[in-house]
């Protein structure tokens, strides 16, 4: 009790600004820092889910305010930032969330919704960057949290827009870091988090015909929220969560080829569900009617341990492989794990 009043009393008066704060990891960090007393400034696209995030942020306690906005507009942008600053007279904490999705190869797809991509996930983040840095620099101090992934650090398949756009957010935080250099209270930092449990999966533009969802270790967006809020608390270069990941990027760096194919394979057999739809733009330019709860739809229930016996036993086989005479690998089973055969495999 004494430590929740204590991280209260630590956020009283701190102003946290979120964009794309409408639902899934926006709407759970709003509330995260809603509990911990700051006052919280939110942005999306979507009026209604949004203005319901910012109740939810009251019901807690805090005072939240909202405006419509998107960051791929610089005048939404700016008056945004207009908007968040007049709240309180600053703005302490922002936190740039706001992302879409789109899945398809890189040649499944017009460039132009590759582009979009691009655009919101990155371009955004810097119009915002670019417009709060005056005011962080006149105040002496400040965090900007960008939301990457740990798909900035490693590329996979079906996503490479996304992929792309989250090894560039790294980019930005740390030219960021490079500017704020002569700044020690000025803290640029990217979280990197594993999958999350977010309808991120069902709002995003899909171009395979079937359903993407989450795969295990899939987390709630409540954990990565608080780890966002652990992180504008006390700011570092990266924060990777769960940090186990931090495991598997080292067996990507001692053997990047034999994780690159399993990773194709195993995106290919259980990233997708069995039933075909329609392809869809998703919200990559519009906003659509997607749920707003922080949760998604799950995917096959498979435990993280489970998983992680059966990838140590497919990593073991494809190394074993990798040893044999290369004409010996068919063409067929290269093409069990090609892109096209999720297409062509219900499974």
């Amino acid at each position: 009790m004494l430590v929740f009043a204590l991280s209260n009393f630590l956020w009283s008066g701190q102003v946290v600004v979120i964009t794309g704060a409408s639902g899934g990891l926006g709407r759970a960090t709003a509330m995260a820092f809603a509990a911990q007393g700051a006052e919280v400034v939110l942005c999306a696209r979507r009026d209604e889910p949004l203005q319901e995030t910012a109740r939810l942020c009251r019901e807690l306690g805090a005072t939240a305010s909202a405006l419509v906005a998107d960051v791929t507009i610089e005048t939404e942008v700016a008056a945004f930032v207009e908007f968040a600053q007049a709240q309180s007279g600053r703005i302490d904490v922002w936190v740039n969330n706001a992302g879409v999705t789109l899945f398809a190869p890189l040649e499944g797809a017009t460039f132009a919704e590759h582009q979009r991509v691009i655009e919101t996930n990155l371009f955004g983040s810097m119009r915002c960057a670019r417009a709060i840095l005056p005011i962080l620099r006149q105040q002496g101090a400040g965090v900007i949290i960008n939301v990457s992934s740990i798909l900035g650090k490693i590329g996979q398949p079906f996503v490479p827009s996304y992929s792309i756009s989250k090894f560039a957010l790294r980019g930005l935080t740390d030219a960021l870091r490079a500017e704020l250099a002569d700044q020690p209270n000025i803290h640029a930092c990217s979280i990197l988090p594993f999958a999350i449990d977010t309808p991120h999966f069902e709002s995003g533009a899909n171009y395979f015909g079937k359903q993407a969802h989450a795969l295990p270790p899939v987390q709630s967006p409540a954990k990565v929220a608080e780890a966002i809020v652990l992180l504008a608390r006390r700011p570092r270069r990266e924060l990777h969560v769960p940090r186990i990941a931090l495991a598997g990027l080292a067996v990507h760096a001692l053997m990047p080829r034999a994780v690159e194919r399993l990773m194709l394979f195993v995106l290919s057999k259980w990233h997708f569900s069995a039933r075909l739809e329609p392809a869809r733009e998703g919200n990559l330019f519009m906003p659509t009617e997607a749920t707003a709860e922080p949760r998604g739809t799950r995917g096959p229930q498979l435990s993280a341990p489970a998983l992680g016996i059966w990838l140590a036993m497919q990593l073991a086989e494809r190394l074993t492989r990798s040893r044999k005479p290369r004409a010996r690998r068919t063409k067929a089973k290269l093409a069990a794990v090609s892109p096209d055969s999720v297409l062509a495999s219900p499974t």
